[in-house]
């Protein structure tokens, strides 16, 4: 298995959510003790296939010379690029740091008074409940703002300043292993399954 040890699948739950990126000996060991399935996108047809279907689709269509394969004494087994888990339906989560990078990401560097897109250095962090009214430091209380509206806004509530947010602020769940692709290659496949803020 030498040839493929670099060779990464990327993992859904029961709900075709990305939940986990493996390499080639525990994706090929999920298969074979049938805790999952391969989708196979090769044709665009997004095939469902069981550890028999797909040994006997290595066999009927052997593997082309550049793609990553299992040698064993009578097969060359294609490595699957995408696994479907036949048991697991949750997500996980991981608990995201509050920080202003991480403020302005969940909230797509838009302004969330008036909607505008804009760079971090021209953003920064409005309390919706100001402060001095008991307002808190938080994922739920703190959303990003450009410097215009967070001035017109003062020290006010939103509907006091004549002002509404584009969405309720709420703690972020984001999939640390999918956050870690942005910037990095990953096969082309995989673009159906995950989403990258770029």
């Amino acid at each position: 298995m030498g040839a493929v040890t670099q060779h990464r699948v990327l993992v859904l739950n029961r709900l075709w959510q990305a939940v986990n990126i493996v390499g080639a000996e525990r994706a090929f060991s999920l298969l074979m003790q049938d805790h999952a399935q391969v989708i196979y996108t090769g044709d665009g047809s997004f095939r469902m296939m069981d550890v028999e279907a797909w040994l006997k689709q290595s066999a009927d269509e052997p593997p082309k010379a550049n793609e990553a394969v299992i040698h064993t004494v009578r097969l060359s087994i294609r490595m699957p690029k995408v696994l479907l888990l036949r048991h697991f339906d949750r997500l996980p989560t991981q608990e995201v740091k509050f920080n202003r990078d991480n403020l302005f990401e969940r909230d797509d560097y838009r302004c969330q008074y008036c909607g505008e897109l804009f760079e971090a250095e021209k953003l920064n962090m409005d309390h919706v409940i100001p402060r001095d009214r008991g307002g808190r430091t938080s994922w739920e209380n703190i959303v990003t703002s450009c410097l215009k509206c967070n001035s017109r806004k003062a020290n006010r509530l939103p509907h006091q300043a004549g002002m509404h947010l584009l969405k309720k602020p709420e703690r972020p769940r984001w999939r640390p292993f999918v956050s870690s692709l942005i910037g990095q290659n990953y096969d082309a496949e995989w673009e159906h399954f995950i989403q990258l803020k770029k």
